[in-house]
């Protein structure tokens, strides 16, 4: 390149840097092409992500909506905010209003929960575990929990939280026909093994865990337990699946965000009143796990345990009694629905089975039903080994039944299922039907203010 092009590329690499500091308002400037096209990608993928689930049936177990408050405390000022510490024990300044927010909402989740125990900072159910196992158990100390092919989830194992901790796992013998821990085997394995701790709780939950059993085991040899509720935590809050707070557990982890109908976030919950045991449990959450713990989440929580108090004992019943209705009318239609002789769920997921063990029928059954607009997720059931390629599927009530859907919808959600994975109708057809149905359920209920507001904001 000869000297008289590199001082007009200098030139020209002036020129544009000037062009732009000439069209600089107020601190802003003329984006360039490039970085601009990048964000509005972006902005396009997440309205199409909004209208896929405002045109569609969102079915998969761990997710839900949030209400038109929670919405606009999730968008707040908040978002960009700190709070280390506790109220009233700060490590920043300006903080007054937010120790007005925490201290309601653990005021509110001690209430919803029936516990005399609440930590509202966690920013998922697995950072809870994280700091649950932090605070009861030592690197090398014993665990029992249910394992991930029997519908355990990936913190309760080696690849996940329990072995971040380094913490030696033995799981639970599992009865497949009543699809929980084999209560025998779970004890003997307790008082054989002697854990720190005894885990309970799963990611495919169909039925309480006979947990007053194991717990009295787990509590004979020293054992603390402890339970992670997370699918079914506002199940639990609601009053219709179990009270592991008095049935044994000495603390409770759950999600803020699938059957308890909240922003993305966690809770570290427990049955103790004793001080040094509740401070542990706090510390194990900040220092330990979370600096910023997300502000805007929090009082999103904070808003959905007051929502939860005033409509959550209806909303858990009405989810449980959808999924039950849906398990049935899934049978009707000729799926082979697990857990038949115990009338196949008492929670908010059904599971079913699309072909032999590890033959990948979950998956493509999964991918047929998103083509038409249904959104559900594969699942290893018993039998499985490989978690690519499984033979099932886990579906979820909750996000319909927060829409308004009931029982005689969940017989129509059905029907489209069959439509699509027995009767062979081209899911583009059925996608038409899916939309048709889903337009008349939009507004999210049991929450403050029910404005015609949708749950998928664009």
């Amino acid at each position: 390149m000869s000297r008289s092009t590199n001082h007009r590329h200098s030139y020209n690499e002036f020129k544009d840097r000037l062009l732009r500091s000439l069209t600089m308002k107020r601190g802003t400037w003329t984006p360039s092409p490039s970085s601009l096209s990048k964000a509005q990608a972006v902005m396009e993928a997440t309205k199409k992500s909004g209208e896929l689930y405002r045109d569609g049936l969102g079915m998969i177990a761990s997710e839900n909506i949030v209400s038109p408050m929670v919405q606009k405390i999730v968008a707040s000022d908040l978002h960009g905010r700190y709070a280390e510490g506790l109220p009233g024990k700060r490590y920043y300044q300006g903080c007054d209003d937010f120790d007005t927010i925490e201290s309601l909402g653990i005021e509110l989740a001690r209430s919803v929960f029936n516990a005399p125990f609440a930590n509202i900072q966690s920013t998922s159910g697995t950072v809870s575990n994280i700091a649950a196992l932090k605070a009861l158990a030592k690197p090398g100390d014993e665990i029992t929990a249910v394992s991930t092919a029997d519908g355990g989830h990936i913190s309760h194992a080696r690849m996940g939280a329990v072995g971040l901790r380094d913490l030696n796992l033995s799981t639970y013998p599992w009865d497949e026909s009543r699809m929980e821990p084999d209560i025998d085997g779970a004890c003997s394995l307790i008082r054989e093994v002697e854990p720190k701790i005894a885990l309970i709780g799963q990611s495919v939950f169909l039925f309480p865990t006979p947990l007053r059993e194991i717990s009295d085991a787990a509590h004979e040899v020293g054992a603390t337990v402890m339970y992670d509720g997370a699918h079914v935590l506002g199940l639990i809050a609601g009053g219709c699946f179990q009270d592991p707070l008095r049935e044994g557990a000495d603390v409770m982890t759950g999600s803020s965000h699938k059957t308890f109908p909240g922003p993305q976030g966690g809770f570290l919950l427990s049955s103790s009143e004793d001080s040094s045991f509740q401070r542990k449990l706090n510390t194990a959450i900040f220092p330990g796990v979370c600096s910023s713990y997300h502000l805007h989440h929090v009082a999103g929580k904070v808003v959905a345990l007051a929502e939860f108090e005033e409509y959550g004992v209806a909303y858990a019943n009405d989810i449980v009694k959808n999924a039950q209705t849906f398990a049935s009318a899934l049978a009707a239609e000729g799926f082979d629905v697990l857990a038949e002789s115990r009338g196949y769920t008492a929670s908010h997921q059904v599971l079913t089975r699309h072909g032999e063990t590890d033959s990948g029928a979950g998956a493509k059954a999964a991918h047929l039903l998103e083509l038409a607009g249904i959104i559900t997720n594969m699942n290893m059931l018993p039998g499985d080994t490989k978690a690519m390629t499984p033979s099932g599927l886990r579906l979820g009530v909750q996000e319909l039944t927060r829409v308004g859907m009931g029982p005689r919808e969940m017989e129509e959600v059905a029907r489209l299922y069959a439509r699509v994975l027995i009767h062979d109708e081209s899911p583009e057809t059925v996608r038409k039907h899916v939309a048709e149905l889903k337009s008349e359920y939009q507004t999210i209920r049991y929450c403050f203010n029910e404005e015609d507001r949708t749950g998928y904001p664009l």
